[in-house]
């Protein structure tokens, strides 16, 4: 039985740690950074993916402006993804959304057009999901992924995210309705397969 007078304990997302993997390496994302991320701010299939509308050139002031501010957060945690065998930032990852209460995060991720289909998002989101619950101490990391983006889908399925449910019609995208899927992961199914379920032999995976 819970006890109702527990106090979650507060997660240190000030500290932005140094995680690495075999193919890619997350660090603290820099203004210095920008350069190597605009591409991604660019591409029209990326901003379809993500769901995004604006169609305009993006402000890289601004997005510099956003960057710089990222190492003095302390409720949310974004690292630049480096390709390990180029020494590249191709992209970002983001615990964002921290419910205290509930030891819950959101989690998102994005790469540069040209990286994918090497499994360095794959790799990327396990090192993440996992400093979430190993380090911090969450219980639940969600996300919601929409219904044009199968591959995505199956990276979420393949580090141990499960379906909740639809959210239907939640985008609307050039005068077409699309649903998109609300998946999480718990601390206790991480505890079982460290992100991959499949050679755990975790049900549903």
């Amino acid at each position: 039985m819970s006890d109702p007078d527990r106090i979650p304990p507060a997660a240190d997302f000030l500290t932005k740690p140094t995680l690495s993997g075999e193919l890619v390496l997350l660090r603290a994302v820099t203004v210095e950074d920008v350069p190597a991320l605009m591409p991604m701010f660019r591409d029209a299939e990326a901003m379809r993916l993500t769901g995004g509308h604006d169609s305009a050139e993006p402000d890289e002031a601004g997005i510099r402006a956003w960057y710089a501010t990222r190492s003095d957060q302390d409720d949310r945690l974004d690292l630049a993804v480096v390709d390990r065998a180029t020494g590249e930032v191709i992209g970002e990852v983001v615990l964002n959304e921290w419910d205290s209460d509930n030891e819950s995060c959101n989690f998102r991720i994005c790469l540069v057009p040209g990286t994918s289909g090497r499994g360095l998002g794959t790799e990327a989101t396990r090192l993440i999901v996992g400093y979430g619950f190993e380090q911090l101490g969450l219980h639940r990391i969600s996300l919601e992924v929409y219904a044009f983006n199968p591959r995505a889908r199956h990276v979420y399925t393949k580090v141990g995210f499960v379906p909740e449910g639809v959210l239907r019609d939640a985008l609307l995208w050039e005068g077409e309705r699309v649903d998109a899927l609300a998946m999480s992961v718990l601390a206790p199914e991480w505890s079982a397969h460290r992100g991959r379920p499949e050679s755990a032999g975790v049900a549903g995976s």
